[in-house]
């Protein structure tokens, strides 16, 4: 018998020890396969696939980067002169504009004579900019010159002011607006839920009888289950037109009302962490305190509250990864801007968003769909930072606060 129950105990333990190595696994190969995925994104030109620059082999511009070509394009840029060329007009040509200058007849089936005829028009403008199939683009011919398009950098991703990754011809991955999105209605979020939940947490640990904690500890585990879709809709017919009203903007969907949602989404978190805390406080600190002639709101702040501070602080950590880590309520409400936010009452847009909105339309293997692995990367290693954090500041002895 004694054979057979430790024969069973072997075989549950080899089953716990292959769980966990099954997910340790699987948790180390999905890293591998965001990282991966996100990383190729550096290895992108910043002209859109399939396409290339060409200027007279005169021009002394030879390379141009993503901000620059959107500049010319966009008509933000009209000289030659502010890109290092001389002092003309920039002339911006695109494939389609041949067949106004050649019948189309005139190419052939197969538009064999497209290169050559792209190529003297290139020749015989020399303040031209082309943007050209490279399949028809002409090479190696006298008079033309490829612009090299640089590659996505660092920079350009991590300090770029503009989010339009389907900007053409060379799309816009600055993705500053976004991180500075998600801090802001994150951070504003925790300022507005700590207080609350704190509140709530000394009154059910401190001051609340029986039958009020039960029914409260209740309420706020459904508050916690409730989907994030359905603190969207709440937020969107309920939130949305009182912030418009009350501060007199012309939309109601702004980080602020983002804010709101998550730090309702947030207070569960925060307030059964820190109640679990201060329910830890040892009995006899407690008793001390009371027996030295301290109130009981005096033994609340004195004692209880550092005696449970290292719980307190990893429930505002935790807050904190929660309310960045959110997506289809922030999606709903905050307008959806890509944009540096100026003040907290204007439409930003997050990175969880940006990647619910956006993954289903980009191409599989193309910057656009890299650019949001990447941005997949960057919330990854916030959320590990935040858990690090959180993991560091509940280990810490607690101070009893005598």
């Amino acid at each position: 018998m004694k054979k057979l129950k430790r024969f069973v105990e072997r075989i549950v333990e080899g089953m716990l020890t292959v769980s966990g190595m099954v997910t340790s696994v699987t948790i180390l190969l999905i890293i591998i396969f965001l990282f991966k995925e996100g990383s190729g994104l550096f290895k992108s030109p910043v002209v859109e696939e399939g396409y290339q620059l060409f200027v007279n082999a005169k021009n002394p511009v030879n390379s141009l980067n993503s901000y620059e070509i959107k500049q010319i394009f966009d008509v933000e840029v009209d000289n030659w002169k502010s890109l290092g060329g001389a002092d003309q007009e920039i002339k911006v040509f695109r494939f389609e504009e041949i067949f106004d200058l050649v019948p189309e007849e005139e190419m052939g089936e197969n538009y064999a004579l497209l290169p050559q005829k792209l190529g003297e028009v290139v020749k015989a403008n020399p303040n031209i900019v082309a943007y050209l199939p490279t399949q028809y683009a002409p090479k190696n011919l006298e008079g033309v010159k490829m612009v090299e398009a640089r590659k996505i950098s660092l920079l350009d991703f991590f300090g770029g002011k503009e989010w339009m990754p389907t900007s053409k011809p060379s799309a816009q991955l600055g993705v500053l607006p976004l991180i500075l999105g998600t801090l802001l209605v994150s951070l504003v979020a925790i300022l507005i839920a700590l207080p609350l939940g704190l509140g709530v947490a000394i009154y059910l640990s401190e001051l609340a009888g029986e039958k009020a904690r039960n029914y409260l500890k209740f309420t706020i585990e459904l508050l916690a289950g409730i989907p994030s879709v359905v603190y969207g809709f709440f937020g969107l017919v309920v939130l949305v037109p009182i912030v418009q009203r009350v501060f007199h903007l012309d939309v109601g969907e702004t980080a602020f009302t983002g804010s709101l949602i998550l730090a309702i989404m947030a207070l569960p978190t925060i307030i059964t962490v820190s109640e679990d805390a201060m329910r830890n406080t040892p009995k006899a600190l407690r008793e001390g305190s009371l027996a030295l002639g301290a109130t009981k709101w005096q033994t609340t702040y004195r004692v209880v509250i550092p005696s449970s501070i290292s719980g307190i602080s990893a429930a505002v950590v935790l807050g904190i990864g929660r309310a960045i880590g959110e997506t289809m309520a922030v999606l709903m409400v905050t307008g959806n801007a890509a944009i540096l936010p100026p003040t907290l009452f204007q439409p930003v847009r997050t990175i969880p968003a940006t990647i619910a909105a956006e993954l289903g339309e980009a191409p599989a293997g193309g910057t656009h769909y890299q650019s949001l692995f990447l941005l997949g990367c960057i919330l990854f290693v916030i959320t590990m930072v935040i858990s690090i954090i959180a993991e560091m500041i509940s280990k810490k002895p607690q101070n009893n606060g005598l």
